[in-house]
Protein backbone atom coordinates (compact mmCIF):
# COMPACT_ATOMS: atom_id res chain seq x y z
CA UNK A 1 0.00 0.00 0.00
CA UNK A 2 2.71 2.21 0.48
CA UNK A 3 4.57 1.80 -2.74
CA UNK A 4 1.44 2.63 -4.17
CA UNK A 5 1.07 6.19 -2.38
CA UNK A 6 4.61 6.52 -3.54
CA UNK A 7 4.12 5.91 -7.38
CA UNK A 8 0.60 7.76 -6.65
CA UNK A 9 2.54 10.77 -5.30
CA UNK A 10 5.04 10.41 -7.77
CA UNK A 11 2.81 10.16 -10.90
CA UNK A 12 1.30 14.13 -9.84
CA UNK A 13 4.66 15.27 -9.71
CA UNK A 14 5.65 14.59 -12.96
CA UNK A 15 1.79 15.28 -14.54
CA UNK A 16 1.89 18.74 -12.41
CA UNK A 17 5.94 19.62 -14.21
CA UNK A 18 4.45 18.41 -17.58
CA UNK A 19 0.94 20.87 -17.16
CA UNK A 20 3.91 23.63 -15.73
CA UNK A 21 5.83 23.49 -18.54
CA UNK A 22 2.72 23.27 -21.32
CA UNK A 23 1.37 26.48 -19.65
CA UNK A 24 4.81 28.75 -19.53
CA UNK A 25 5.56 27.57 -23.24
CA UNK A 26 2.26 28.55 -24.07
CA UNK A 27 2.39 31.61 -22.00
CA UNK A 28 6.36 32.32 -23.92
CA UNK A 29 5.07 31.84 -27.39
CA UNK A 30 2.13 34.25 -26.61
CA UNK A 31 4.03 36.81 -25.40
CA UNK A 32 6.52 36.72 -28.51
CA UNK A 33 2.58 36.49 -30.38
CA UNK A 34 2.16 39.85 -28.76
CA UNK A 35 5.91 40.88 -29.33
CA UNK A 36 5.65 40.45 -33.73
CA UNK A 37 1.98 42.39 -33.66
CA UNK A 38 3.32 45.31 -31.86
CA UNK A 39 6.32 45.54 -34.63
CA UNK A 40 4.29 45.25 -37.23
CA UNK A 41 1.97 48.28 -36.25
CA UNK A 42 3.57 51.54 -37.03
CA UNK A 43 5.22 52.59 -40.26
CA UNK A 44 7.04 50.04 -42.24
CA UNK A 45 10.50 50.56 -42.94
CA UNK A 46 11.78 49.01 -45.99
CA UNK A 47 15.65 47.61 -45.37
CA UNK A 48 17.13 47.91 -49.23
CA UNK A 49 20.13 49.47 -50.68
CA UNK A 50 19.37 52.88 -51.24
CA UNK A 51 19.81 52.23 -55.40
CA UNK A 52 16.96 49.55 -55.01
CA UNK A 53 14.68 51.79 -52.85
CA UNK A 54 15.55 54.69 -55.84
CA UNK A 55 14.18 52.05 -58.08
CA UNK A 56 11.20 51.30 -56.08
CA UNK A 57 10.15 54.87 -56.03
CA UNK A 58 10.58 55.60 -59.35
CA UNK A 59 8.14 52.34 -59.93
CA UNK A 60 5.78 53.35 -57.71
CA UNK A 61 5.65 56.83 -58.55
CA UNK A 62 6.02 57.48 -54.70
CA UNK A 63 7.95 59.37 -52.53
CA UNK A 64 10.83 58.32 -50.29
CA UNK A 65 10.53 59.35 -46.36
CA UNK A 66 14.21 58.62 -44.81
CA UNK A 67 14.78 58.60 -41.01
CA UNK A 68 18.48 59.19 -41.00
CA UNK A 69 19.26 58.63 -37.35
CA UNK A 70 22.46 57.46 -35.16
CA UNK A 71 21.94 54.68 -32.02
CA UNK A 72 22.75 57.24 -29.61
CA UNK A 73 20.50 60.05 -30.53
CA UNK A 74 17.72 60.26 -27.82
CA UNK A 75 15.30 62.42 -29.62
CA UNK A 76 15.49 59.25 -32.62
CA UNK A 77 14.79 56.67 -30.22
CA UNK A 78 11.73 58.90 -28.60
CA UNK A 79 10.36 59.12 -32.47
CA UNK A 80 10.67 55.79 -32.76
CA UNK A 81 9.02 54.76 -29.63
CA UNK A 82 6.38 57.77 -29.86
CA UNK A 83 5.97 58.74 -33.33
CA UNK A 84 6.23 56.21 -36.04
CA UNK A 85 4.93 53.38 -34.11
CA UNK A 86 1.20 55.11 -34.25
CA UNK A 87 -1.38 53.86 -36.29
CA UNK A 88 -2.50 57.31 -37.44
CA UNK A 89 1.24 58.68 -38.46
CA UNK A 90 1.29 54.77 -40.55
CA UNK A 91 -2.20 55.28 -42.12
CA UNK A 92 -0.38 58.22 -43.78
CA UNK A 93 2.90 56.97 -44.41
CA UNK A 94 2.82 53.47 -45.15
CA UNK A 95 -0.39 54.64 -47.84
CA UNK A 96 1.77 57.05 -49.61
CA UNK A 97 5.30 56.86 -49.35
CA UNK A 98 8.45 54.50 -49.25
CA UNK A 99 9.94 54.60 -46.17
CA UNK A 100 13.42 54.16 -45.04
CA UNK A 101 16.02 54.70 -41.96
CA UNK A 102 19.44 54.54 -42.01
CA UNK A 103 21.79 54.82 -39.31
CA UNK A 104 24.09 57.57 -40.35
CA UNK A 105 27.25 56.29 -38.57
CA UNK A 106 27.37 52.96 -39.99
CA UNK A 107 26.98 51.00 -43.30
CA UNK A 108 25.55 52.61 -45.89
CA UNK A 109 24.32 55.21 -43.88
CA UNK A 110 28.26 56.66 -43.64
CA UNK A 111 27.66 56.96 -47.53
CA UNK A 112 24.23 58.73 -47.70
CA UNK A 113 25.87 61.49 -45.08
CA UNK A 114 27.94 62.72 -47.43
CA UNK A 115 25.25 62.59 -50.34
CA UNK A 116 22.77 64.08 -47.58
CA UNK A 117 24.39 66.42 -45.39
CA UNK A 118 22.98 66.66 -42.05
CA UNK A 119 23.09 69.50 -39.52
CA UNK A 120 21.62 67.27 -36.45
CA UNK A 121 19.71 64.11 -35.48
CA UNK A 122 17.28 63.09 -36.37
CA UNK A 123 16.96 64.50 -39.60
CA UNK A 124 14.00 63.62 -41.82
CA UNK A 125 14.24 63.78 -45.40
CA UNK A 126 11.27 63.65 -48.42
CA UNK A 127 13.12 62.59 -51.32
CA UNK A 128 11.99 61.48 -55.08
CA UNK A 129 12.70 59.00 -57.18
CA UNK A 130 15.89 60.66 -58.86
CA UNK A 131 17.49 61.48 -55.30
CA UNK A 132 16.45 65.13 -55.01
CA UNK A 133 15.69 66.49 -51.30
CA UNK A 134 11.96 68.06 -51.92
CA UNK A 135 11.94 68.74 -47.82
CA UNK A 136 14.18 68.29 -44.86
CA UNK A 137 13.33 68.35 -41.45
CA UNK A 138 15.60 68.70 -38.63
CA UNK A 139 14.65 67.18 -34.57
CA UNK A 140 11.71 65.66 -33.22
CA UNK A 141 8.73 65.99 -34.39
CA UNK A 142 4.90 65.05 -32.95
CA UNK A 143 2.66 62.54 -34.44
CA UNK A 144 0.79 65.19 -35.52
CA UNK A 145 3.22 67.36 -36.81
CA UNK A 146 4.48 64.35 -38.83
CA UNK A 147 1.41 63.93 -40.45
CA UNK A 148 1.06 67.34 -41.54
CA UNK A 149 4.34 67.10 -42.87
CA UNK A 150 3.67 63.63 -44.84
CA UNK A 151 0.33 65.64 -46.52
CA UNK A 152 1.97 68.90 -46.91
CA UNK A 153 4.98 67.10 -48.78
CA UNK A 154 2.15 64.84 -50.76
CA UNK A 155 0.23 68.15 -51.93
CA UNK A 156 3.14 69.69 -52.86
CA UNK A 157 4.41 67.20 -55.22
CA UNK A 158 1.44 64.95 -56.19
CA UNK A 159 2.96 62.20 -58.13
CA UNK A 160 5.31 64.74 -59.49
CA UNK A 161 8.34 62.80 -59.26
Amino acid sequence: MKGLKKLSLLVAIVTMTFAVTIAAEANKADKNSKEVKAEEKGIQFTEAKWAEILKRAKAENKIIFFDAYTTWCGPCKMMQKNVFTRDDVAAVFNKDFINVKYDMESGEGLKLASKYPLEAYPTLFFIDAKGKVIKQVIGYQTPEKLIDLGKSVQKKSPKAI
